[in-house]
């Protein structure tokens, strides 16, 4: 299993959302506000602090838990769906899960997700 974490425009959600549902064997995503700075930031040091560096943009954090063999067209469908072709698009990460645990009733294997 791979855990598919994609920082958004906070526009793109709805178009991002719709194209997984329709993708199969995704069964679920979360979707999270979040704020921050990327490259686009300009750095600052101790000594001359840059104005508006506190300043974050907004995005949103989309997650996805799928099967290995949905990755890559998970990957694809957030390049697809979430590219504007502008500064601040986003980045897509990818990491393993070893372990995943349905609490409802405690089962552990891959079928949970």
């Amino acid at each position: 299993m791979q855990e598919i974490k994609a920082y958004i425009k906070t526009r793109k959600l709805e178009s991002v959302t719709l194209a997984l549902h329709r993708l199969d064997g995704i069964t679920g995503m979360s979707a999270s506000e979040v704020r921050g700075f990327g490259r686009s930031k300009a750095h600052s040091s101790a000594t001359h602090p840059i104005a508006g560096a506190s300043e974050f943009s907004e995005h949103v954090k989309v997650e996805v838990v799928c099967q290995d063999h949905l990755v890559d067209a998970v990957v694809e469908l957030l390049k697809a769906e979430a590219h504007t072709g502008l500064r601040g698009d986003g980045r897509i990460f990818i990491s393993d899960i070893r372990r995943a645990i349905r609490i409802q009733d405690g089962i552990e294997d891959t079928n949970v997700v």
